[in-house]
């Protein structure tokens, strides 16, 4: 089972997850992060950025989740944009060192098996960050992925784009293909962290980590994994049964253990 820790609010995940991120560094200054997006992982770069002054930064790598198919990388709400300016730029990350999906119409044919290699190329993510979607999506596989999935070009559910519309000016602008890494490519990293936060999620999260292994739920995926840490607010949190014991285990946890 995964480990839940549940926070007062964004805020305090994101100090916490920054926390952890910025000890990984420090203990292997060559660390490669797995990098998510969308609004819920911000908490966490904001917090990290505070805290990079102290960082040797130079050596860490970093892996983007997805790109949409088909927006040109200069678009701002291209996923490589949009890291650069929410995670690259503010913790002063190497732009050489931020690899994204590649998600061009010219060569998407060979883009889910070349960003596998650079993936292993790279020994692989040391820390995935991942949010989930209100219907248990995490990276961009939909209900129906294969837990053995790898990175490979996915069609948007029209849930997906629906809640990605509002970084668009219409709805019809959020692209219909994607990128993304599977779920067998994300297991492979060694320390999973999920981040959700409002009402919103609780269906979600509650469905992820407490129902049954499902492809109908990709989220439950992170049951499989030896080393996942869910960290949620009290609304996200709220359907899930077993939220006191969650509260009791991480408040008597050794804090040498860290997350």
């Amino acid at each position: 089972m995964a480990e839940v820790v549940i926070v007062g609010n964004a805020q305090a995940a994101g100090e916490l997850v920054a926390d952890a991120i910025a000890a990984l560094i420090t203990r292997k200054p060559d660390a490669v992060l797995g990098l998510a997006t969308g609004s819920t992982p911000l908490p966490v770069y904001q917090a990290l950025a505070q805290r990079a002054g102290g960082l040797e930064l130079a050596g860490v790598s970093g892996f983007a989740l997805d790109e949409y198919v088909g927006l040109a990388v200069s678009h701002p709400e291209s996923y490589r944009s949009v890291i650069t300016r929410e995670v690259v730029e503010p913790i002063g990350l190497d732009p050489h060192r931020i690899h994204v999906p590649d998600g061009r119409s010219e060569t998407i044919e060979s883009a889910g098996s070349d960003y596998e290699k650079a993936l292993v190329a790279a020994g692989g993510v040391d820390l995935q960050i991942l949010g989930v979607g209100t219907d248990g999506h995490i990276g961009f596989n939909e209900p129906g992925s294969s837990f053995a999935s790898l990175t490979r070009v996915k069609t948007l559910t029209e849930q997906t784009r629906r809640d990605n519309a509002r970084f668009f000016d219409s709805p019809d602008q959020v692209p219909m293909h994607c990128i993304t890494q599977g779920l067998g490519t994300i297991l492979r990293a060694r320390h999973l962290v999920l981040l959700a936060f409002g009402e919103g999620k609780a269906d979600a999260i509650a469905a992820s980590l407490e129902g049954p292994l499902a492809a109908m739920v990709p989220g439950s995926a992170i049951q499989l994994h030896p080393h996942a840490t869910v960290v949620v607010d009290e609304a996200a949190a709220s359907k899930l049964r077993l939220a006191d014991y969650y509260r009791y285990t991480y408040a008597n946890k050794p804090g040498w253990q860290g997350i």
